[in-house]
């Protein structure tokens, strides 16, 4: 049974050092500046009445999971703010902001999907998803895009065609895109899910429970709620939390 065991553990660390080998830097997608900016907008404007915090009823179960959650004993990468748990066929990408070579997230392509998350500081007892989700959807609309607000796995979340703007500052046609965001304590989780998974969500099961599989690390540093927490390049495979 320890044999078993061990040589399991062994292959997740073999599984979770490619996955830290073979990472990709690259710049923020049109998705994640537009969540960004409308992040941005939220300076202007007052904060709906809704401050309850959005999260499936299971989460500290099946996650996401706050880092004193997590007691599994698995490699885990450590991106900072968050931990990411490798698997077979994922590939890890770190988006950076070209003038402040700040990471501003984390990109993850699997099973013919994106999904990019996004770590916040958050307030301990209200939530940040009902207003970002509502300024997340008029910004697309103001860049001509369609929105849907729908219950899914996690709660709340933003079926959107996104405008695809070309070379030439033209709109030359559109994406699918969902935007899913899940309150936890002190920390707010939000995710960008492109490709299949996007185009079929009936079929995502398999980049649900990536994003499920995702630990928030809030950390003690006091932070304003909304700022991003920290990101930084894989230090290394943790083999514990």
């Amino acid at each position: 049974m320890r044999i078993g065991r061990r040589k399991r553990d062994e292959v997740e660390v073999e599984v979770a050092e490619a996955v830290v080998d073979d990472v990709e830097v690259a710049g923020p997608t049109p998705e994640i500046e537009l969540a960004d900016d409308a992040d941005a907008g939220l300076d202007e404007v007052l904060a709906t009445e809704s401050t309850d915090k959005s999260a499936p009823a299971d989460r500290s179960e099946n996650g996401p999971l706050d880092e004193t959650e997590a007691n599994l004993v698995r490699p885990y990468v450590d991106l900072g703010g968050v931990k990411i748990l490798p698997r077979e066929g994922l590939h890890l990408r770190l988006e950076v902001e070209e003038d402040s070579k700040r990471v501003v997230a984390v990109g993850l392509d699997f099973d013919e999907s994106t999904l990019q998350v996004q770590p916040f500081a958050a307030p301990r007892t209200t939530g940040l998803w009902h207003e970002i989700r509502a300024q997340i959807a008029e910004q697309i609309e103001q860049q001509g895009g369609v929105v849907t607000e729908v219950d899914g796995p996690f709660g709340p979340e933003l079926r959107a065609q996104v405008p695809v703007v070309g070379g030439a500052g033209v709109t030359d046609g559109v994406r699918a895109a969902r935007f899913v965001g899940v309150d936890g304590p002190r920390w707010f989780l939000r995710g960008v899910i492109a490709g299949k998974a996007a185009d079929r969500p009936e079929d995502s099961a398999d980049i649900e429970e990536l994003f499920r599989s995702v630990v928030v690390v809030r950390g003690t540093t006091p932070m304003p709620p909304r700022d991003l927490i920290p990101l930084h390049m894989p230090k290394s495979t943790q083999s514990t939390i």
